[in-house]
Formats: structure tokens, C-alpha cells, sequence
């Protein structure tokens, strides 16, 4: 069995570039080590390896089932996988000691999870899905909140979901009609329905504990009458355990076209199926306070995209690797130029166009797992500041990266997988390889946690004009500071780094032109053309940072790394220009037409 991802990149990434053993330094990580970040590491991959991987195509085939009792069925090696996963303490890595957990650097706890992510995108989806539950209830939950939700979660007896949309409104969710109604106890009645849930219904663990955006009565109208109510599907009976069922109910399963080992439901609060205590509605209870739920569901929500952009970036890595070995191995033609008929076929990697799509998956492929985990390891500066200047510089760098991050893996890791099943050729979208399954998983991610268009709303209607504009002169700085290391190194890095400021100087002055109108429909008429430009202005940038941490090191590893650099500045980045160009026209076309002329 092949690798899933490249333990060699990942060592070049977290202690060559990010030097993520000094993080060992500041008292959050004092109790770490590079051992026992490379012991996660082996363990991860070894699990992953041997519990995730082998049933991965098996669970594509087989997907979750509704009994007729309303349950769900799943192949047993679903629960298996887990079960082994959950032993490992692996979901408790990023969390405080004092809740259980091993308080691990968020860099090291999201490359862990890579490896599951590359080797099982369905079964993987449970665990992340549930510590980003947790995560929100441990910082904005009570103490008894924590205790009886986050530790059972922990423990991987427990699994969480997140649920926003319904059927009627998708991501807008101002439209959302779920009620929830106050109890003379303290807790709510929540009734409603809610879809796209992942891994909302189960018989993997003891419990699930729902995330629920919901509206109170007399709240104020759209979204800011949105609050956030933990919904267990088995109340807590107070000593740990699972108790009376509450009133939550599978309605229907939603069959997607990858993904399909984890279950994605339609899920009914409150039909009067399970009443506790006879009353109508599910038994929910507030996180903190009222009318403020959908910011604290955007915890839940950036750290899932920055998650789902992870997703992407392990499904296109995974596919990457497999097309090498496959072009490595497989004969065909000859080369051009070939005087003997007679000769015998070469490996496919030997022609020119092969090895310039093994090129375009390196470049896209490392390029955004280098900003995954640069965003990480802006988790862990923020979390482990010794003053509140140095967390809130981190918190608004990764404030404008988050979509960027999301959504640049989910658009060009998704060609790579592309490009995987062209490098296969005809066997590329059969089954009997596992390219077209990765592409199928990955083509989810462009979908799920906002679509490229609400990414790109966000970035240029709101990261890069907020506080004044000042994220985006942070990351201008960021950027010049890399662009003036890259001049004092010389030769092709000097080059680069020329070319990469031109590029941000333009960005920052399309953006004031954007917005220099007044007219807000204008300035985002094309918001995702202004997302892909700038990630790719971003990833420009990751390559740059990567190629001063190469230096003047040698070997193939580091060679690789010089032409998956040079392939970026070379053959990507001279793409954005049209895309600012464009921008810079302030372009009406898309404003103008009209629906009728479709």
C-alpha cells in the first residue's frame, strides 16, 4: 500500500520552515517535545495506515442505510476504525490538560489528522466533526457543560455534529425557522428541522451531541435573533453516561457522490416521537448567551473550514501520490524523438506532459498544505501569546487567510485530483483505481462549509476592508517581509519575490478600486475572481517561504521542492493577472443581465 501523504514533506514543513519544535518553548507546549510530536505523528500514520485506508473504497461502495426502525447501518469497520482512534487518545491531542486532553500544538493535531483525512475521508469526518463540537462548548460553555459534553467527546464515547442549515434556507441563515422555547427549568424546547447534517444520526457511539442554531421568542429579526443550544440525542443521566432519549429523530439519509461512509442526514426536533417527560420538543440548553449563537458557531465554523481546506489538500495529496507511482510503473509510448520504432516503451513519467501534470499536483498540493499549516500554527501563536498585541496580530492574520484557506485547496487540490485521473489515463476513471474516488470526495469541499461565492464575499466584503483595511496590510507585511528575505538570498528567490510584490501591490490596488465606487453590489459583483486571485497570490507566497527554507540544501527532496516552486512562479501566478484585470475594469456583466435571458 502506498503512502497516504508524505511523512517527508510534513518533516520539512512543521521543523525546517515552521520550526514547530519552538513552540516547546512558550508554557502552553512546555511539556512537549519534537519526540512527542513525531511519536503523534508515527502513531497517526500507522492507524491511518491500517485501519482507515483498508476500508476506504469498501465504505464508498456500501454506504449507511435507514432501518426500518429508524436506525442506521453501517459496515463494521466503520465503528472499528474509530473504536482504535478513539483508544489512541487521539481526539483529546489539541485540548486543554485540564479537560483530558494532551494539549498538543493545533499545527501538530491537524497534521496528525491529515493522515486519517488522506486515508478515509468518510470515517474521518466523525472525530473532526467532533472536536470542533467540543472545542465551542469547552470555550463558551459552562463548567458543567464541559463536563458533561466535552469529556465524554473527549473520551470518544461521545461524537458531535454541527447543525445550521434546513431544508428551506441552505446557507442563508437568516431564513433558518427553527424555534426554541424557554422552560421554567433553564432549558429549551427546540423544534424544527435540519438538513446536510454530518454524521447526524449513528450507532457508532453511546451519544451524539448536536450543535443547533435556533431562534427564541420576541428575538430581533434575520441573524441576529440566532442562538446556539447544545441537543444531545440521549440527555446526560449526571454521572456520565447516556440517559432518556430526546426527542430527535433520522428522517432520511442524503446520498451524496463522495463522502459516503459518513452519514448525512435529515433530522427532525421535536415531531413528538421521543417527548421527554411527555412535553413537546427536544430538550436543547443554551450556550452562553442568547442571540449571539451564530458568532459563536463561527468558532465551530472557521475551524471547520480551515479543516474541510485540509480535507482537500489531504485528497488531492493522497491522489498526487498515487499518480506518481502509477506514472513511475506504467509503460507507454516512446519518447519523442525516438529513432527505433522497435524500442521499447518508456514509464510515463519519462514524457514531458506527464511530468508537467505530476508538477502542476506537487505544486498545488504542497503549496496549500504549506498554508494549512501556516494557519495553524497562527492557532497556536494566538493560543500561546504572552500578550494580547501578539494573539490579536495572529488572530487578524488568520481572520483574512481562513477563506483562503478554505477555499483555494477545495478549487486546485481538486484539480490535482483531476489531473491524477488524466495521468491514469483510461484506467483514471475506473474503479478499479482509486483516483476517481478521490476526486469524487473532494468535490464535496468546494460545497461544504461555504461555497467558493460565500468565501469570497467574505474575504473582500469584510477580511480585507475591516479595522480600516488593517488584515490586509498585515499580510502585506507578512508578505514584504518574505520578499525582502528572498532579495538578500538572490538568484531565483530574488526573482520570485520581485514578481510576487508586484502582484500583492496590485491586489491592494484593485481592492481600493473596488471599493473606491461606493457601490457595495459593484465591488462584489466578481468577489470570486477577487478569492482566486488572491490565493493564488497567497500560495505564490507559501512557495517563496518554502524555497528560502530549501536554501542551498541538496538532494532530490529539496530539488523538488526548487522545480514545484518554479512551476508556481513560472505557470501559475501569471494567472492572476487577467483575473485582477478584470477586477480593475469593475466589470457590470453579471449585474446587467437579466434572468430572463437565461
Amino acid at each position: 500500500m502506498s503512502d497516504v501523504l508524505s511523512r517527508r514533506d510534513l518533516d520539512f514543513l512543521l521543523y525546517e520552515w515552521l520550526d514547530v519544535a519552538g513552540l516547546t518553548t512558550r508554557p502552553r507546549f512546555a511539556e512537549h517535545s519534537r519526540e512527542t510530536f513525531d511519536a503523534v505523528l508515527d502513531l497517526s500514520a500507522d492507524i491511518a495506515r491500517k485501519h482507515f485506508a483498508p476500508h476506504n473504497k469498501k465504505a464508498d461502495a456500501h454506504e449507511p442505510t435507514m432501518n426500518s426502525d429508524g436506525s442506521v447501518q453501517l459496515i463494521p469497520e466503520v465503528k472499528a476504525a474509530l473504536d482504535v482512534y478513539a483508544s489512541a487518545g487521539l481526539i483529546a491531542g489539541q485540548f486543554d490538560e485540564s479537560i483530558g486532553g494532551m494539549q498538543l500544538p493545533a499545527t501538530v493535531s491537524r497534521a496528525a489528522m491529515a493522515f486519517f483525512q488522506a486515508a478515509n475521508a468518510g470515517t474521518s469526518s466523525y472525530p473532526f466533526l467532533t472536536m470542533a463540537n467540543a472545542n465551542l462548548i469547552a470555550t463558551y460553555g459552562t463548567p458543567d457543560q464541559v463536563r458533561d459534553y466535552v469529556r465524554p467527546m473527549l473520551d470518544g464515547r461521545w461524537f458531535g455534529t454541527m447543525c445550521l442549515s434546513e431544508p428551506q434556507a441552505g446557507s442563508s441563515l437568516a431564513d433558518i425557522t427553527t424555534k426554541a422555547v424557554p422552560q421554567d427549568d433553564g432549558s429549551f424546547r427546540i423544534t424544527g428541522t435540519k438538513m446536510w447534517i454530518s454524521g447526524g444520526d449513528h450507532e457508532l457511539t453511546e451519544n451524539i451531541v448536536h450543535l443547533v442554531l435556533a431562534k427564541t421568542p420576541g428575538g430581533p429579526p434575520g441573524v441576529k435573533g440566532i442562538s446556539l443550544f447544545i441537543v444531545p440525542k440521549f440527555l446526560p443521566n449526571g454521572d456520565g453516561g447516556a440517559g432518556e432519549r430526546n426527542d430527535i429523530v433520522l428522517t432520511g439519509l442524503n446520498h451524496k457522490m463522495g463522502n459516503r461512509g459518513t452519514t448525512n442526514t435529515l433530522l427532525a426536533f421535536g415531531d413528538g416521537t421521543h417527548s421527554p417527560a411527555g412535553q413537546p420538543g427536544a430538550v436543547g440548553f443554551l450556550v452562553a448567551e442568547e442571540n449571539r449563537g451564530l458568532s459563536y458557531m463561527f468558532h465551530m465554523m472557521n475551524e471547520a473550514r480551515i479543516g474541510v481546506g485540509f480535507l482537500a489538500i489531504a485528497l488531492g495529496y493522497v491522489g498526487y501520490l498515487k499518480s506518481v507511482e502509477y506514472a513511475k510503473t506504467r509503460t507507454q509510448g516512446r519518447p519523442l524523438g525516438a529513432k527505433d520504432p522497435a524500442a521499447p516503451p518508456v514509464a510515463l513519467i519519462e514524457h514531458a506532459d506527464v511530468r508537467r501534470m505530476l508538477l502542476a499536483q506537487k505544486s498545488y498540493v504542497e503549496g496549500a498544505l504549506a498554508l494549512g499549516l501556516y494557519c495553524s500554527r497562527l492557532v497556536d501563536l494566538q493560543d500561546s501569546a504572552s500578550d494580547d498585541a501578539e494573539a490579536a496580530r495572529s488572530t487578524l492574520l488568520l481572520d483574512v487567510l481562513t477563506p483562503i484557506a478554505k477555499s483555494w485547496p477545495s478549487q486546485w487540490c481538486l484539480e490535482a485530483n483531476s489531473l491524477a485521473i488524466q495521468v491514469h489515463g483510461g484506467y483514471g476513471y475506473t474503479r478499479d483505481y482509486d483516483v476517481e474516488q478521490h476526486y469524487r470526495d473532494n468535490r464535496l469541499n468546494p460545497i461544504h462549509e461555504g461555497t467558493h461565492g460565500i468565501q469570497g464575499l467574505d474575504l473582500l466584503g469584510r477580511k480585507v476592508v475591516m479595522q480600516g483595511g488593517a488584515g490586509l496590510a498585515l499580510l502585506g507585511e507578512q508578505v514584504s517581509e518574505t520578499v525582502a528575505r528572498a532579495d538578500a538570498a538572490g538568484g531565483d528567490a530574488a526573482t520570485f519575490g520581485a514578481e510576487l510584490q508586484d502582484r500583492f501591490a496590485r491586489i491592494v490596488e484593485v481592492t481600493a478600486a473596488v471599493w473606491g465606487t461606493g457601490d457595495a453590489a459593484l465591488a462584489l459583483a466578481n468577489s470570486t475572481a477577487y478569492l482566486e486571485a488572491m490565493g493564488h497570490i497567497v500560495i505564490a507566497w507559501m512557495w517563496l517561504e518554502q524555497l528560502l527554507a530549501v536554501g542551498a540544501k541538496s538532494g532530490d527532496f529539496y530539488d523538488g521542492k526548487r522545480s514545484a516552486a518554479q512551476y508556481f512562479y513560472v505557470y501559475e501566478l501569471p494567472k492572476v493577472t487577467v483575473q485582477l484585470d478584470l477586477l480593475a475594469r469593475l466589470d457590470r456583466t453579471t449585474l446587467d443581465m437579466s434572468p430572463a435571458w437565461f
